[in-house]
């Protein structure tokens, strides 16, 4: 009966279906007897041993148990022994008498013990038998069971099948069979000879092989023509990038996902808190075993394995070095604020801009002197360089310390090579950095002054104007003391000016 309930199709509403004509029946038995009436002439499965037909293979299975079962009907006609099952005999014969004829596949070279099995062969492999075509990878199949799995498991992206053990979630039960197989004898006798990583089966190893070390990417996107080692990882890409589908939605904050796994992680890490991977080294936790390997070795490791071949520049994520050749060397700047037009080479500098730039959100607050900071990266900076009074970054030439490599670099670039490579189109005056350049031009060539007191109301085009303004005037501090005469200053240009003309 274990064979039988392998051809009989249920459909969601629990309705028997005709794999033949696709008709449904509310009992079992009905559609059985619907099939053995209407296609009685559907008869592709013949008994070796008596020649008697059936319909389906469960059928042959069963007739060839409970009528040939420990019968001794195949004899050699070379030595005269006798065996239970054909498949014996031919076998038999090819170790035994080595002069039988093997039945070679003509296309793919692939040997059977007879010629009904290699006649089997070319039929389902080779000849335009599979009459279900997928219309939406062109991919066909024997019969239409196979289609629907394979839609529903390659195009819907569902995975209805999960090993609750390691929360492993798989297409196929027979994939969910396997995996658990897997785990509990250990089975993976196929070795990579490269890199000694194991698998499962022969087929997994050579797609490993081919993928990783000749590193083959044999399926293009014909949007982007972006290359993929694998086709369902093509199909995926294609679905979530350029189809935009995200079908798994958090039901506690309604994000939603493009891959159920990367749900799981988001529910598992920011909904349940949980960070089971520590880092043994600096005891940082993190939500997933592949980001505490990258961060082992990146960090401690200090592994950089991913150089650009243009400028040699090395990085230690291969993203990171995509991005690099993409904004740097192709100068492409992909995302558009639609607020502004200015444009971004990552999504996530668009995102920082609309969200710190014109929703004037400033999230991460220093929690010993109460400053806000519109990115983490700023706020990390500064309690690093002005509460830790950390100056990591030496000049060379004048042994001045920085807190951060970039006002290192805009040191040495200004002061030391005296670059100034930002130039007014107004009045020509030269800039050594950007963000001065930006902000000669609103304040004197557009006449803004978007910094405004609210004490006296009184309006200042600089930050650091309106700054020193609140301190010296309305909170009048004098924080530059002269150490000749103890006379104190607001600003140090003052006390620098007092020291040159008295002392």
């Amino acid at each position: 009966m274990d064979n039988l309930s392998e051809d009989i199709v249920v459909s969601d509403d629990k309705r028997y279906v005709c794999d033949i004509c696709q008709k449904t029946f509310t009992l079992e038995s009905s559609m059985i007897t619907h099939r053995d009436i209407i296609h009685k002439d559907h008869k592709n499965y013949t008994c070796g041993k008596c020649e008697q037909k059936f319909e389906f293979r469960s059928h042959l299975s069963r007739h060839q148990i409970s009528e040939h079962q420990g019968c001794k009907d195949f004899a050699c006609d070379q030595c005269k022994k006798k065996f239970v099952k054909k498949s014996t005999l031919f076998m038999h014969q090819k170790l035994v008498h080595k002069d039988n004829k093997d039945f070679t596949c003509s296309k793919c070279e692939k040997k059977f013990e007879n010629e009904s099995n290699l006649i089997n062969h070319k039929k389902i492999f080779h000849e335009v038998f599979r009459d279900y075509l997928c219309e939406k990878c062109a991919k066909r199949f024997a019969s239409k069971h196979s289609l629907l799995i394979h839609i529903k498991g390659v195009h819907d992206g569902r995975k209805d099948y999960a090993c609750h053990k390691y929360e492993k979630t798989l297409r196929t039960k027979s994939n969910l069979s396997k995996h658990q197989k897997t785990l509990k004898e250990d089975c993976k006798g196929f070795a990579c000879d490269k890199c000694k990583k194991k698998f499962v089966s022969k087929r997994n190893l050579e797609r490993h092989q081919k993928t990783v070390h000749e590193h083959r990417k044999d399926f293009v996107c014909d949007k982007c023509e972006k290359k993929f080692g694998r086709k369902e990882h093509l199909i995926n890409h294609q679905m979530k990038v350029h189809e935009g589908r995200k079908d798994y939605t958090c039901d506690k904050c309604e994000k939603t996902f493009g891959f159920k796994s990367t749900l799981l992680r988001h529910q598992k890490t920011v909904h349940e808190g949980r960070k089971d991977y520590a880092c043994d080294d600096c005891e940082k936790k993190f939500g997933n075993q592949g980001t505490l390997i990258r961060h082992k070795k990146t960090v401690h490791e200090c592994r950089k394995d991913y150089a650009c071949d243009k400028c040699e520049k090395n990085f230690g994520r291969k993203e990171f070095l995509l991005v690099h050749q993409r904004t740097v060397h192709e100068g492409r700047k992909d995302f558009t604020c639609d607020k502004c037009e200015k444009k971004f080479g990552q999504k996530s500098q668009l995102l920082s801009h609309q969200k710190t730039v014109h929703e004037g959100r400033k999230d991460y607050t220093c929690d010993k002197c109460k400053k806000s900071f519109g990115r983490k990266e700023y706020l990390l900076v500064h309690q690093r360089t002005v509460h830790e009074g950390c100056k990591d970054f030496t000049c060379d030439k004048c042994e001045e310390k920085f807190g951060n490599k970039s006002n290192l670099l805009s040191h040495q670039k200004t002061v030391h090579e005296g670059r100034k490579d930002f130039t007014c189109d107004k009045c020509e005056k030269k800039f050594g950095q950007k963000s001065n350049f930006l902000a000669h031009q609103t304040v004197v060539h557009e006449g803004r002054k978007d910094f405004a007191c609210d004490k006296c109301e009184k309006r200042f085009g600089y930050k650091k104007n309106w700054l020193v303004h609140q301190k010296t005037v309305h909170d009048g501090r004098k924080d530059f003391a002269c150490d000749k005469c103890e006379k104190k200053f607001a600003v140090k240009s003052k006390l620098i000016r007092h020291q040159r003309i008295i002392h």
